[in-house]
């Protein structure tokens, strides 16, 4: 039986009441712990702040070529700046070997960082390398700003339903998420004209590195697909004013393996529907203190620690630009 992503109203949660609380944790730790995916309503943001947003995105995205390679990626460690087509392979993450991700993203991190050691030392690259923002593009930088100050606030929610649901203090993630590096990444899926090669996908299948992923989705062909425990891939529904929120694997491993950071892909569109199958998804990385030591959590009689302690840091950098830049000829 094919599997459904569940649709969980925080509001309760937001509300304050212990017992709307509990609800609200429990349905997330169960989804967690079978799937890995959710769907948010309730969450306080104006619908507004998306649509204003995708609209400026794709005023970027239709700049010729040569205007958006003004502000390409310096680096490939770096989530910075306009990535083009090409220079992404997700899959490689995870040691697989695929053609390039069928799209082209433009990406920010915290923007207007303290003077501080932590945000400039030699431990805070590539976490607090530079934004590059388009000349002439501000409704496209004011938007953003506007955005991923509200993701940052959601991200926040989550952590504490997070903590609840693991039975920690409710401070527990949020706490770590007080010099976070959270990376917003705008994410243009163009209709192919074309035939793809052979194994392309618009995003190849991987799972998210960081705590969690809270992804605007839309309704067009050749989207979202999430692989069920099974082995089924299904469709993540693109329901107005909602969220889709998934596990990374930094919170995996943090929860002991308790809960799941699942595989998930975006699809090529049938050959018949490719003329209206442009998308543009806008996702937020949730990612905490490049410092925080992330250990195993574990319950009594539970399973004991299944992996070492390690900062979050050490675990992500090296994984991300495993997945970055053009692929050298096979």
């Amino acid at each position: 039986m094919t599997q459904e992503i569940p649709v969980i109203d925080l509001s309760p949660f937001r509300a304050g009441g212990a017992a709307g609380r509990q609800r609200v944790a429990a349905q997330v730790a169960e989804a967690w712990e079978t799937l890995g995916f959710l769907v948010v309503s309730g969450h306080g943001i104006a619908p507004a702040e998306g649509a204003d947003l995708h609209a400026a995105a794709l005023e970027f995205f239709d700049l010729p070529l040569d205007e958006k390679l003004k502000v390409r990626r310096p680096r490939n460690d770096q989530n910075r700046g306009y990535i083009p087509y090409g220079e992404e392979t997700l899959a490689r993450m995870h040691g697989n070997v695929t053609p390039p991700d069928f799209k082209e993203v433009f990406a920010i991190g915290p923007d207007d960082v303290p003077d501080d050691p932590y945000f400039t030392g030699p431990l805070a690259y590539p976490d607090f390398a530079p934004n590059l923002w388009p000349a002439g593009q501000d409704a496209l930088k004011a938007r953003m700003k506007t955005y991923y100050g509200s993701m940052t606030a959601l991200a926040r929610l989550l952590a504490r339903i997070y903590a609840c649901a693991l039975d920690l203090p409710e401070g527990f993630f949020a706490d770590r998420l007080d010099r976070h590096s959270c990376q917003l990444r705008l994410l243009h899926y163009p209709a192919p004209e074309g035939e793809l090669a052979p194994g392309q996908l618009r995003c190849g299948a991987h799972s998210d590195l960081g705590l969690t992923t809270i992804l605007r989705n839309e309704a067009a062909p050749g989207g979202l697909e999430v692989r069920t425990p099974g082995g089924d891939w299904v469709a993540a529904p693109a329901i107005p004013d909602t969220y889709i929120v998934n596990l990374g694997d930094l919170m995996m491993r943090w929860s002991n393996d308790r809960w799941r950071s699942t595989a998930h892909r975006v699809a090529v569109p049938p050959a018949d529907q490719r003329a209206r199958s442009r998308r543009l998804s806008i996702g937020f990385f949730v990612v905490p203190e490049y410092d925080a030591m992330v250990e195993c959590i574990t319950t009594k009689g539970g399973a004991a620690a299944k992996y070492p302690p390690i900062t979050v840091r050490d675990y992500r950098t090296n994984r991300f630009a495993a997945g970055a830049g053009v692929q050298a000829a096979e």
